[in-house]
C-alpha cells in the first residue's frame, strides 16, 4: 500500500479535507521562511486536530527553529519530525537523543546517485525523505516544486532504517510514473496540490491520492 503525505497544510479545513480524501500523513511547516509557515500555537492546534482525525502528523522543521524542542515536548501527538535543513549528522543525533520517543526523518536533496551516499552519515535518523535539491540561492531547502531523476532511487535500500519517502515536484499527473520509476512506497506532496502557497486544492488533493494509491 502506497502511503501518502499531504504537506504544508495551514488551516483546519485543509487538514480535515486532506484526511477525508485519504491522506495517511499530514505535514506542518514551522520554518519561518516558508510560505506555508505555521507558528507555535497554530501548529499545535493543527497537529492535535490531525491526530484526532486519525492521520499521522509530521512537523517539518530545521534545527534553527528556536521553539522546536518545546513544540515536541509539549505536543505528544506529533508522529515524526522531518528535519529539512542543513543540519549535521551530529546535530541531528543530539536532537534525536533529546527526543527519543519521536522518530526523526532526515530530508536530503538529490540531484545524482552520489547524493544518496549522505544517508550513511545520518545514523541517528529513523527514516529519510528524498527531495530535489533547491535552486541556487534559495532561502529554504524544500517546497520548491522541483523534481529529479526518480530512477536514481530504483532498488535503493536504507539499511537499518524504515522505508524512504519520495518528494519534490510531484503532481497528480506524474505521481504514478514517479512511483514506478523510483520504487517508492511513500510519497509526499505540497505545492503540487495547491491553489496558492499554503492553500490546498481539494480536487487536486483527491486526484493525487487516488493516482498514488492506484499506482502501487
Amino acid at each position: 500500500m502506497i502511503s501518502v503525505k499531504i504537506c504544508g497544510l495551514t488551516s483546519g479545513s485543509d487538514v480535515e479535507m486532506a484526511i477525508e480524501a485519504g491522506a495517511d500523513l499530514v505535514g506542518f511547516v514551522v520554518v519561518e521562511s516558508s510560505p506555508r509557515f505555521v507558528p507555535f500555537e497554530k501548529a499545535q492546534t493543527l497537529i492535535q486536530r490531525a491526530a484526532d482525525l486519525g492521520a499521522e502528523p509530521w512537523v517539518v522543521a530545521t534545527l534553527g527553529v528556536p521553539w522546536l524542542d518545546r513544540l515536541v515536548e509539549e505536543t505528544p501527538e506529533i508522529g515524526a519530525v522531518q528535519l529539512h535543513g542543513k543540519e549535521s549528522p551530529s546535530a541531528l543525533a543530539s536532537f534525536a537523543k533529546r527526543h527519543p520517543l519521536v522518530p526523526v526523518i532526515k530530508a536530503l536533496g538529490v540531484a545524482s546517485k552520489r547524493d544518496l551516499e549522505e544517508v550513511g552519515e545520518f545514523e541517528a535518523a529513523d527514516a529519510f525523505l528524498f527531495d530535489a535539491k533547491p535552486p541556487k540561492g534559495a532561502s529554504r531547502e524544500g517546497g520548491h516544486g522541483r523534481s529529479f531523476d526518480w530512477s536514481i532511487l530504483k532498488g535503493f535500500r536504507v539499511q537499518d532504517h524504515e522505508d524512504w519517502t519520495l518528494s519534490g515536484g510531484l503532481t497528480l499527473e506524474n505521481v504514478a510514473e514517479a512511483i514506478r520509476a523510483s520504487g517508492a512506497h511513500a510519497v509526499d506532496v505540497s505545492s503540487g496540490v495547491e491553489k496558492s502557497p499554503g492553500v490546498k486544492d481539494p480536487v487536486k488533493v483527491r486526484a493525487f491520492i487516488k493516482a498514488a494509491k492506484a499506482a502501487e
